[in-house]
């Protein structure tokens, strides 16, 4: 079959994002939901265009670095309004704090592997004592 490459496409199938993105059509469908997509509907079949894939891109790329979705969300109103100043202030935000945190836990599981690392250390000098 000979289909055009996603970027070039106008219309997608609920299938057609699932596929391409390797998630689920409930996945696709949950996002709808909370307010994040709204696909247009033909009949009872969900039609998402070019807007709606960049849309569900953001949704992704948002959830694999750890944002809510409310902070998605939050995010997507602002693309939708064409703030970009407002837009890029709110995700510089977000981003500043997802780092904070981050550091935090980055620090955390440090001093923990370190521990880990001497109660090991302290074991195996004991079970060879």
């Amino acid at each position: 079959m000979n289909r055009p490459e996603p970027e070039n496409r106008d219309l997608f199938a609920i299938a057609d994002l699932s596929r391409e993105f390797g998630i689920s059509t409930r996945a696709i469908r949950f996002y709808e939901a909370k307010g994040l997509l709204n696909p247009e509907r033909v009949g009872g079949t969900r039609v998402f265009r070019r807007r709606d894939r960049a849309r569900l891109i953001l949704i992704l790329r948002g959830k694999r670095l750890g944002f809510s979705l409310r902070d998605i969300s939050d995010y997507l109103s602002l693309y939708d309004a064409q703030s970009q100043t407002a837009q890029t202030k709110l995700l510089v935000a977000k981003v500043d704090e997802r780092l904070d945190l981050l550091e935090r836990q980055k620090a955390d599981l440090e001093t923990t592997i370190g521990e880990l690392r001497e109660i090991r250390k302290l074991a195996g000098e004991r079970v060879g004592a």
